[in-house]
């Protein structure tokens, strides 16, 4: 592997000998190296392989193009999909023996024909069952307890929004952990099914036979459910349904694709929800980012330049005393082996948690802006995301320079 991105540095292999041996290898390599995604990329000249991992690619091989049609043959054979379709995109799943820890890991494949070959993207769903909790979620205490406090409700809907790769399935899941399913009838909608929870009715979207999230619900109700979580929200029906079984005292939790809190508000309004009914069934919105944590074993101090300290004073000072912020410490990394001298060990969440209180009533019945409703939210406690990243920062928990990535 190659952290420095230098593709003429990849020595041309000419020929893999046994593909089954090869692939087997590259699965156990990513998945080690904790990579979120394997990228097989065709070019004129070789096959390119890429691993993303914190956010970041890492080159992993260049092979030579005699070598394209075994490998992508041999994916689309583990993944079950039309190995003589190469002219449409195809999706699968490759189910892989990690055989270091007698586990099963999913792997979901995307193809897509290119002017040189199919490029195939792998998605790696690799269980990890100690992030399978509120706790571990890196919420800061504040927004912890917040959250804590909304899930005592027994009715309302709790949104997770997020871009792609935030692994919103952790938190989602973490935050339905925090229920006995045997005091709780809960039902889930998922697509795909990530985490087997004993006691929890989950069911697999198909909409092939017309099972989608919108049917689901409809006969979800009718099963006289406590907690619903439905997967995403990606339409007006389901949302719809979703806001109105959070009105009959079901508690909803569901994710939904947009960049910050208050425009998940916003975002269901212009799917179509009324805004009485939006107003009344909202309880909770968690925006997150999944983004570097600092490595543990090669941090050290340092001084940060003086336009970041400006900025940082700007952000914090209205959560943090002056004072306070004045003597805080920043540390960045060394470089080590165990981080891969990435100076980054793994990833965290940044996080800004939105609690729909009376007061955003009338902003959202008079389909006030997104940032009009955040501007209300901060000035009623709410800590935006970028202020988490830097409460990070100063807990040495992650880098200024990544914090203020967000900005």
């Amino acid at each position: 592997m190659n952290n420095n991105l230098n593709i003429d540095a990849l020595k041309l292999k000419r020929d893999v000998w046994d593909i089954v041996d090869y692939l087997n290898k590259m699965f156990m390599n990513a998945i080690e190296l904790w990579a979120s995604d394997i990228h097989i990329e065709p070019t004129e000249f070789f096959l390119l392989i890429r691993f993303r991992k914190d956010g970041d690619f890492v080159l992993y091989d260049k092979l030579h193009v005699e070598n394209i049609s075994g490998i992508v043959t041999r994916l689309k054979v583990l993944s079950k999909i039309k190995i003589d379709e190469n002219k449409k995109p195809q999706d699968g799943k490759i189910v892989y023996m990690y055989e270091k820890e007698s586990q099963n890991v999913d792997i979901r494949l995307s193809t897509l024909p290119t002017n040189y070959w199919e490029k195939v993207v792998m998605r790696i769903l690799k269980q990890d069952e100690s992030l399978i909790n509120i706790e571990a979620l890196w919420l800061i205490d504040i927004n912890l307890e917040k959250v804590r406090a909304e899930l005592k409700s027994k009715y309302g809907i709790v949104l997770i929004a997020w871009p792609t790769g935030s692994w919103k399935s952790t938190t989602l899941f973490g935050i339905l952990k925090n229920f006995n399913p045997l005091e709780y009838n809960i039902s889930t909608l998922e697509d795909p099914i990530e985490y087997a929870i004993e006691y929890v009715n989950q069911s697999q979207v198909k909409p092939e036979i017309w099972y989608t999230f919108s049917t689901w619900l409809r006969s979800l109700v009718r099963q006289d459910p406590d907690i619903i979580m439905v997967w995403e929200i990606r339409d007006k029906e389901t949302a719809t349904l979703a806001v109105e079984a959070a009105l009959t005292w079901h508690l909803v939790l569901s994710t939904i694709h947009t960049n910050s809190a208050t425009w998940t508000v916003q975002r269901l309004i212009n799917m179509g929800v009324e805004p009485f009914l939006l107003a009344s069934a909202m309880k909770m919105v968690i925006s997150q980012r999944l983004w570097k944590k600092i490595c543990s074993d090669c941090k050290e101090e340092y001084q940060i330049k003086d336009i970041q300290r400006k900025k940082v004073n700007e952000i914090l000072w209205p959560i943090i005393d002056k004072s306070e912020l004045d003597a805080a410490v920043f540390y960045h990394w060394k470089w080590c082996e165990k981080c891969g001298y990435t100076g980054y060990n793994w990833r965290m969440w940044f996080h800004e948690v939105l609690i729909v209180w009376d007061y955003l009533e009338p902003l959202i019945l008079e389909k006030e802006s997104a940032n009009a409703m955040r501007d209300e939210a901060v000035k009623n406690g709410m800590i935006t995301i970028t202020q988490d990243a830097l409460l990070k920062a100063v807990l040495w928990e992650t880098t200024v320079d990544e914090a203020l990535k967000l900005l």
